[in-house]
């Protein structure tokens, strides 16, 4: 039996509301969420832990190397250029440029033993969010398909509304601050993985967009000032723009809100498609409307995450999650949709992508620990693959989906722990291999939604919500 190291040994068709609770009575679903979401479907399963779901997509593909699974021993093109550090978890050394993170390593268990074989970052990237592989093959396609497996943030709207309907001020599912694709002058197309798929474009997140720069000499990350950060909701450009900014002058705030709430009144959301109109109450909503507003934390907070666009949306992840958001997924999104895809060891690495990273997730655990929430709220930070061990003067180190490190935390999660490992030279698992099956089934048990739930296809086949994953054992407390 695998064991967590650090400790003792601890051992989600738009189908209608009316044929899900038919299909539950005859038991095809068994789903939960706690307090909010009172469980009247068989099979639920009991000890759910988490309310709701932090998730950090480092899109392009962290390097093992270079962050958790640190090979100090090996020869030095595998190594590579940093140096490991102690932190707080025996045994636990990882990358120099993560120091705030060894300082808060009791707080989350680091995985790493991730494995798939769909070595490509769309078809990862669909993999890592839904647990599911992509029907498109390796070289295929970029974007993303009616075909495609609803994200675990879609099966959370779709339970949620399900139970609580549309009532909501709220939306269950957001993505910030943008979502995975490219710049429109360079070949616009969105990545899979975060959408509802054959669920339904009513389970879609509600998405936040910033406008994407591009910039040559800095393609992996995004500093920004104030002036620069302006979240506005995607697809609703054709009325006012709900900016960060303007929220932020005090004096322009309600006259925005009343604006657009006339429309509403005024009957142009008519002109709208349903999940417009949704999209477009939930974005005037109050509540909505003060959890987008970062400009009420303290500067100091806000320095603590990091006066960079990760770092800023990390704290709206919080802020969100605080007012009842049940899943938000936190894109390491830069320019052009670059993010991770460093194949460099230093320079993009050493210098941007890891402090900011360092910074914002350390931040993050601290923070909802300070105000009691990190007991309640599941986090989980991760990319689509890891990198090869050896670089190539060409490319630096390549993709490599065979091992990839996670962290998780929260929500029961033991802190100061290791679970699985990987060999001497860190390309293969060789303890507690976990798939994207494995990891999703996790994530859906932490929230009381039954991994083994059923669905129904757009054709009325029922498919597994999990198609051979199970939870990781010992990894939820």
């Amino acid at each position: 039996m695998l064991r967590i190291q650090g400790q003792k040994s601890q051992t989600c068709s738009g189908v209608s509301r009316r044929t899900m609770l038919q299909a539950s009575g005859a038991g095809l679903l068994g789903l939960s969420l706690p307090k909010l979401l009172a469980a009247e479907q068989s099979g639920s399963l009991p000890g759910a832990r988490a309310k709701s779901v932090i998730f950090m997509f480092l899109f392009g593909g962290p390097s093992q190397y270079e962050t958790f699974d640190m090979k100090p021993d090996a020869v030095s093109d595998i190594r590579g250029p940093f140096r490991p550090i102690a932190s707080r978890t025996p045994d636990l050394q990882i990358c120099e440029h993560l120091p705030r993170l060894a300082r808060v390593s009791n707080k989350y268990c680091v995985i790493r033993s991730m494995s798939h074989d769909f070595n490509d970052h769309s078809g990862g990237g669909h993999y890592i969010q839904t647990g599911h592989r992509w029907h498109i093959p390796i070289g295929a396609g970029f974007s993303t398909t009616p075909q495609d497996r609803p994200s675990m943030g879609s099966v959370v709207e779709k339970v949620a509304q399900a139970q609580v309907g549309l009532g909501s001020e709220l939306p269950n599912y957001m993505v910030v601050p943008n979502r995975l694709g490219r710049l429109q002058d360079k070949g616009q197309y969105r990545r899979p993985g975060e959408y509802a798929g054959w669920l339904g474009s009513q389970f879609n997140p509600l998405t936040t967009t910033v406008d994407k720069r591009h910039d040559t000499d800095n393609p992996y990350w995004r500093n920004c000032t104030d002036e620069e950060l302006a979240f506005r909701f995607e697809g609703l450009e054709q009325v006012p723009a709900v900016t960060l900014d303007r929220i932020q002058r005090r004096s322009s705030l309600l006259s925005q809100f009343d604006d657009q709430r006339r429309l509403l009144d005024a009957g142009a959301a008519t002109q709208l498609d349903a999940l417009r109109q949704r999209a477009l109450g939930l974005a005037t909503s109050p509540k909505t409307r003060d959890a987008l507003n970062v400009g009420q934390e303290s500067a100091a907070l806000r320095d603590r995450y990091g006066r960079h666009l990760f770092g800023q949306s990390t704290l709206l992840a919080r802020r969100l999650v605080e007012a009842g958001v049940r899943f938000v997924t936190i894109h390491y999104d830069a320019c052009d949709g670059y993010s991770w895809d460093s194949h460099r060891t230093s320079n993009d690495v050493k210098n941007h992508l890891l402090p900011t990273f360092d910074q914002a997730l350390s931040t993050l655990l601290e923070d909802l620990d300070e105000r009691d929430l990190l007991d309640e709220t599941l986090v989980v930070a991760l990319g689509e693959m890891g990198r090869t061990a050896k670089p190539t003067k060409q490319w630096g180190r390549g993709h490599w989906s065979t091992l990839f490190p996670a962290i998780i935390a929260g929500a029961g999660v033991p802190g100061g722990t290791m679970y699985g490992a990987s060999d001497k030279d860190g390309q293969y698992p060789i303890d507690g291999k976990t798939s994207p099956e494995d990891l999703a089934a996790t994530i859906y048990q932490a929230l009381g939604i039954n991994p083994e739930m059923m669905i129904r296809m757009p054709d009325g086949r029922p498919v597994s919500l999990v198609e051979g994953g199970r939870p990781a054992s010992g990894i939820l407390g």
